[in-house]
C-alpha cells in the first residue's frame, strides 16, 4: 500500500536538507525561499530489526523491508491560504498526502536565514497551523453553502454532513485542528471526503544542529531552559502532538557514508543518536501501519498494512486475489518463530497456529497463506 507524508515547514528551516538525509535522493538546497518548488517524493525503508533478525534465521537470499513514502513540499509563508508565495501549489501538494510533518528549526544561526529573522518555534508552528487553518474555514464555508438546499429538503446525508461540518467551522474558527472534532461513524465518511488539510495526523520535526545553539540545550544562569523551548514543550503536552529531533545537516553530510562510518563522525560531533529512524519509525506509525513478514529461504518480506485487518485484507498486501482465495493463514509471533529454532519445532509445540477469515492480523506476525 502507498501513504504518504508531506514534510511542510517555512522556506529555510531544513525540509530539503531532512528530505536528503531521509532518501539520500538529491534535490536542490539552497539558502533562499522556494529552493523546492515541485514536490519531490522519496520512498524509505522502514528500520526494522525483527525483518534482518528473521531474514538471518531463515538463511534468506533476498531481504525487502517495509517502506514509507515522503513528500518534500515547496515552503510556505504566511498569506498562503490567500495565494501568497507559492501557496496554492503548496495546499494542493499537502492535499494529497496523508499525513503531515511539520519541521521546526530549534537552533540558532546567522549564516542561515529566518524568514522572520529571528527563531521562534511556536511562531512558526502557528504561522503555518493557521494558513492550513484558514485554508479549510474556506473550503467548509463553501461546501456548507452548497449543501443548504439539500438540509431544507431533508436530504438525510446532506443534514448529517451539515452537522458534522457545523462542528468543523466552530473548531477552525476556534483555531483548533479539524482533526481535533470528534466524528461518528456516520460523518466519518462524509468528512473523510472533504480532504481537508487539518484533519490529517500531524507530527513535528525539530531540527537542530550539532554543536550549535539549541534552544533545547539553552539554559539561563538559574540553569532554566530557553523560554521557547519551554513554550514548544507545553504545546506537545497540551495537545498531545508527537514530535522527534534531527539534525537534518549533519544527516545530510552522512548520507553516502557507510554505517559505521556514521557511527564513527556522529561520535566526532558529539552525537550518536541522529533522530532519522525514529523520524521513519513514528511516520509508519502516525499513518496508523503495522508489519507482518514471510520468510522462507529466497525470501524475507516486510508487508504494510493498516491496523485492524483481517487475514483476508492482509493478503491483498501480496496479491489481490488472496482476499476471495483466502482459505486460512498459519501464523506465528516472529520472537516465537525464532525462539523455537524452526517452522517444524514451532508446529511441534503448538505456537504455530491456523487462523481463519475473521484473525486480525498483529504487528510483528510470520504468516503463511493458504489459497
Amino acid at each position: 500500500m502507498s501513504l504518504s507524508i508531506g514534510i511542510v515547514g517555512l522556506p529555510n528551516v531544513g525540509k530539503s536538507t531532512l528530505f536528503n538525509a531521509l532518501t539520500k535522493k538529491s534535490v536542490l538546497v539552497a539558502n533562499y525561499p522556494f529552493a523546492t518548488i515541485d514536490p519531490s517524493v522519496g520512498v524509505v525503508a522502514v528500520p526494522d530489526e525483527r525483518l534482518y533478525k528473521l531474514a538471518e534465521f531463515s538463511k534468506t537470499q533476498k531481504t525487502v523491508p517495509a517502506i514509507v513514502e515522503f513528500v518534500d513540499i515547496a515552503g510556505l509563508v504566511k498569506g498562503a491560504s490567500a495565494g501568497e508565495g507559492l501557496g496554492n501549489q503548496f495546499l494542493t501538494n499537502i492535499r494529497e498526502t496523508d499525513a503531515i510533518a511539520e519541521v521546526v528549526r530549534i537552533f540558532e544561526d546567522d549564516n542561515i536565514i529566518h524568514v522572520d529573522g529571528k527563531i521562534n518555534p511556536i511562531k512558526d508552528i502557528e504561522v503555518i497551523n493557521l494558513e492550513l487553518i484558514l485554508a479549510d474555514m474556506q473550503t467548509v464555508s463553501k461546501r456548507l453553502a452548497n449543501l443548504n438546499r439539500e438540509v431544507k429538503s431533508g436530504k438525510k446525508e446532506a443534514i448529517i454532513e451539515s452537522a458534522i461540518l457545523t462542528k468543523v467551522q466552530a473548531a477552525l474558527e476556534a483555531g483548533k485542528l479539524a482533526g481535533t472534532v470528534k466524528a461518528d461513524e456516520f460523518e466519518a465518511p462524509l468528512l473523510k471526503g472533504m480532504h481537508l488539510l487539518t484533519v490529517k495526523k500531524f507530527m513535528y520535526v525539530l531540527n537542530k544542529k550539532t554543536g550549535g545553539k539549541n534552544l533545547n540545550e539553552i539554559k539561563d544562569a538559574s540553569g532554566a531552559p530557553d523560554p521557547r523551548w519551554t513554550a514548544l514543550t507545553n504545546f506537545f503536552q497540551e495537545t498531545g502532538a508527537g514530535y522527534v529531533i534531527v539534525d537534518a545537516g549533519t544527516e545530510h553530510d552522512l548520507k553516502d557514508m557507510t554505517d559505521a562510518e556514521k557511527v564513527e563522525m556522529r561520535s566526532g560531533l558529539g552525537g550518536l543518536d541522529n533522530g532519522i529512524d525514529d523520524l521513519i519509525k513514528k511516520g509508519y506509525e502516525l499513518l496508523d501501519l503495522i508489519t507482518y513478514f514471510t520468510t522462507g529461504e529466497k525470501e524475507t518480506r516486510a508487508w504494510t498494512i493498516s491496523r485492524g485487518w483481517t487475514a483476508p485484507l492482509a493478503g491483498t498486501a501480496i496479491h489481490t486475489d488472496f482476499k476471495d482465495k483466502f482459505i486460512r493463514a498459519e501464523v506465528i509471533e516472529w520472537d516465537k518463530l525464532i525462539e523455537a529454532g524452526s517452522f517444524g519445532v514451532a508446529r511441534e509445540k503448538g505456537l504455530l497456529r491456523t487462523e481463519g477469515k475473521e484473525y486480525v492480523v498483529k504487528d510483528g506476525d510470520v504468516m503463511e497463506f493458504r489459497i
